[in-house]
């Protein structure tokens, strides 16, 4: 099982950014899947997750109203619509594919290797 992230950059604060998540080696659309970030020096935590047949979304209140999860099953990719960013958002990015979209990360079976996103003030 593989979950390739990418899209991270540096970008300035009111910037966007889309990330990417590749999934392999699993039937993708049987699962929920997440993204979380983890900051230089704090915890890994919940961003957002997406059910795994219904769409039904779930964000963090920090991200919500500015990121959008989505995911297309037929391509076994999710993604991760970043707008308005500021620099409180920069962290290593995960995604993450689990049985339930949950916000615990030990919820979540498989996890991709992150992309960093870095926002400039």
């Amino acid at each position: 099982v593989q979950l390739q992230a990418s899209g991270g950059g540096s970008v300035q604060a009111g910037g966007s950014l889309t990330l990417s998540c590749a999934a392999s080696g699993l039937a993708f659309g049987d699962y929920a899947a997440g993204w979380f970030r983890q900051a230089p020096g704090k915890e890994r935590e919940f961003v957002a997750a997406i059910s795994r047949t219904r769409g039904t979304t779930n964000y963090a209140g920090s991200v919500k109203g500015r990121f959008t999860i989505s995911r297309d099953n037929a391509k076994n990719t999710m993604f991760l619509q970043m707008t308005n960013l500021k620099p409180d958002d920069t962290a290593v990015y995960y995604c993450a594919a689990g049985r339930y979209a949950e916000t615990s990360v030990r919820r979540y079976d498989y996890w991709g290797q992150g992309t960093e996103v870095t926002v400039s003030s």
